[in-house]
């Protein structure tokens, strides 16, 4: 009997142990909001509570991975290409944007997903205006002026254009951000929208991208933001 009793007390200490476990973790995931939007953007990709507020149930179904015959038009509008701060900070391309919408509709179609008309691929000048206020902010942190509506620049110079899905850093390109969209739940039911219904003619997909920064990040460092919105 008393090894018994034994028994029963260290699986009561093992319960208590896993008890409290849990409820740091649930402490700690609520006091990290800001640190892990911080952390998300260094991976290249924002997941911040705003994307988290739009995400919705999506349906497993409609994620089957094993679909053919939908095929992607890949012919997309043109970007401008803009150049800032004497080359240092470059707008959105027309390369960007068609690299955006083929994968984009590549990971629709793989899915099962209807592709989006690439006409309805559009650039999106506001998008991008947000995208160069944070490229420009003369802090050497690059993650400095990152994020959603709210985000402060070091010089205190007020936000300027809109915001969206956003994705950051070094080596990306039109086609690795809209993988890595996918990739994020959030952003996932937030852009690609999987579970949704209506006709797609009508739905538009905003992109931009800017290349470099200030006071010296190279051009292959980049940042990019999009949004599901009607045409």
């Amino acid at each position: 009997m008393p090894e018994l009793l034994g028994d029963n007390d260290r699986m009561l200490n093992l319960a208590r142990s896993a008890m409290a476990a849990a409820a740091l973790t649930a402490a700690l995931t609520l006091l990290v909001p800001v640190a892990a939007d911080r952390i998300a953007f260094l991976a290249g990709v924002d997941d911040s509570s705003a994307s988290r507020q739009q995400a919705s149930v999506i349906d497993a179904e409609v994620l089957d991975s094993h679909c053919s015959g939908l095929v992607p038009d890949a012919s997309v509008a043109e970007a401008p290409a803009s150049v800032w701060d004497d080359g240092n900070v470059r707008g959105t391309t027309s390369a960007d944007l068609a690299g955006f919408a083929a994968r984009f509709n590549e990971i629709r179609a793989t899915h099962c997903l209807e592709p989006i008309p690439a006409a309805n691929f559009v650039f999106d000048s506001c998008l991008q205006e947000r995208l160069r206020w944070m490229a420009e902010d003369p802090s050497e942190d690059p993650g400095s002026a990152w994020g959603h509506d709210g985000a402060v620049r070091s010089d205190g110079l007020p936000s300027t254009g809109c915001d969206g899905n956003l994705a950051g850093g070094a080596g990306n390109t039109g086609a690795t951000v809209a993988q890595k969209w996918w990739e994020s739940p959030h952003h996932r039911a937030s852009l690609y929208r999987p579970a949704e219904t209506v006709s797609l003619d009508d739905v538009c997909i905003a992109f931009a991208m800017v290349h470099g920064g200030l006071p010296d990040e190279p051009l292959a460092f980049t940042r990019a933001s999009a949004r599901w919105t009607d045409c």
